[in-house]
């Protein structure tokens, strides 16, 4: 007898981080202790700083087995065409509303049982994509459980790879402490570092981007300083938009500036997300094409990574057909379906550009680890080390889920008889 979803159930709950209101602190908002000073500016904001909802959507099946996902929004809520943040009880609303057409869903079929997240008339708009991002990780546990699978075979079968699988490198992230967390980044061995957190131009950045490049010289020294001989990392530097105030947008600026952090970096590679922000995705696409070609023309080497205006499965579609990034960031809660994650990372590798699977720090320790089987079964060519802005705890996180992956993986194969 095939397994039925017998009960749905939806639980309020945390998130490891905070909701942060973006528009507010690139205006100057004045930052005390660990909250923000000031009116918040984006509809949905109590206070520029609120601590993060999460809703934990239960699937219980008909041989007792209980599908787990959790429903969240990114950090930055409501800004570059992203959700708004929500509350809990929103999310349960809208599960409880859908139920008779989720107990109906054939969990063998993660495909068939997603699909019609994606409906216009699924969910209220405004909790859209994070319900059909807890309630899709919930079916592809379900699926995985039904089929005797590891949910990132279930993500192998569903975009059509095959083979063992493999760990994904790691990237972690400093919030604010951008100096103290990179020693526990190279005492950890991390893949990819720091984020930095570079929102603010006269605090962070700089009027001229000195501070940047300040902290891109430290950052070369600690790594040589304190790393073993053979670790190379790569640097991956988020500067919201920054360099796009402080130079006015002007792409052969940015690019000037962005060989000097690249100078600064050697032997390091450099990575940077969202260098600019055109304020909508076409602008993003139009002006972001023209950096790269930029740098490109000029041999300077530097990756970009979208992030910002690249929220959907369409969006990014349209930077990669766009050849607007060297890096898509699939920022998971933005793309609501999980399975949106899974078809964006797969197909940017496809098109032969860098597939990030990333998310937030405002995520939970279940969407995390569902994370890291979406980014192995894809295929990314990065993780996002998440929740939280701890580095250790969201390291040992997404790799341990990945190690027992990985052990799972070859003793099913070896069961089989698997060679591929």
């Amino acid at each position: 007898m095939s397994l039925k979803i017998e009960r749905v159930v939806v639980v309020p709950g945390e998130t490891a981080y905070y909701t942060d209101d973006q528009a507010a602190i690139r205006a100057g908002a004045r930052q005390d202790g660990f909250i923000y000073l000031g009116e918040p500016r984006t509809p949905g904001f109590d206070a520029i700083r609120q601590p993060g909802e999460s809703a934990a959507v239960l699937l219980v099946l008909s041989d007792g087995y209980i599908a787990h996902g959790d429903a969240a929004v990114v950090q930055y809520a409501g800004v570059a065409g992203r959700s708004a943040g929500f509350h809990a009880n929103e999310i349960r609303i809208a599960i409880d509303a859908a139920e008779d057409r989720i107990l109906s869903s054939e969990i063998t079929d993660f495909r068939g049982a997603t699909e019609w997240l994606d409906e216009q008339e699924a969910f209220p708009a405004s909790v859209a994509r994070a319900a059909a991002y807890g309630l899709s990780q919930a079916l592809l546990d379900a699926a995985a459980h039904a089929r005797g699978l590891l949910m990132a075979h279930v993500v192998q079968d569903f975009v059509g790879r095959s083979g063992p699988l493999e760990a994904v490198p790691t990237f972690t992230q400093s919030g604010d402490d951008r100096y103290s967390s990179v020693d526990r980044m190279i005492l950890k061995r991390a893949d990819f570092l720091p984020h930095g957190l570079f929102n603010d131009v006269a605090s962070k950045f700089g009027a001229d981007g000195q501070l940047f490049l300040d902290y891109v010289a430290w950052l070369r020294e600690r790594v040589g300083k304190i790393g073993p001989g053979d670790y190379r990392p790569r640097f991956h530097l988020d500067l919201y938009g920054c360099a796009g105030d402080a130079f006015g947008r002007d792409t052969t600026k940015i690019a000037d500036f962005l060989g000097r952090a690249a100078e600064l970096a050697g032997p390091y590679r450099l990575r940077v997300e969202h260098p600019l922000d055109a304020g909508s995705h076409e602008g993003q696409i139009a002006e972001f094409a023209a950096l790269r070609g930029e740098l490109a023309a000029r041999g300077i080497p530097v990756e970009i990574v979208a992030d910002e205006w690249c929220n959907t499965l369409d969006e990014i579609r349209a930077f990669t057909a766009a050849a607007a990034a060297d890096v898509i960031h699939v920022k998971t809660p933005d793309l609501g379906s999980i399975a949106n994650a899974a078809t964006a990372l797969a197909e940017v590798r496809a098109a032969g550009f860098v597939g990030y699977c990333g998310g937030t720090c405002n995520e939970t320790e279940r969407s995390a680890q569902i994370s890291a089987h979406v980014a192995m079964g894809a295929g990314a060519d990065e993780l996002l080390a998440k929740p939280g802005m701890g580095v250790d705890e969201a390291l040992m996180i997404v790799r341990n889920e990945m190690a027992r992956a990985l052990a799972l993986d070859g003793v099913l194969r070896r069961e089989r008889g698997d060679r591929a």
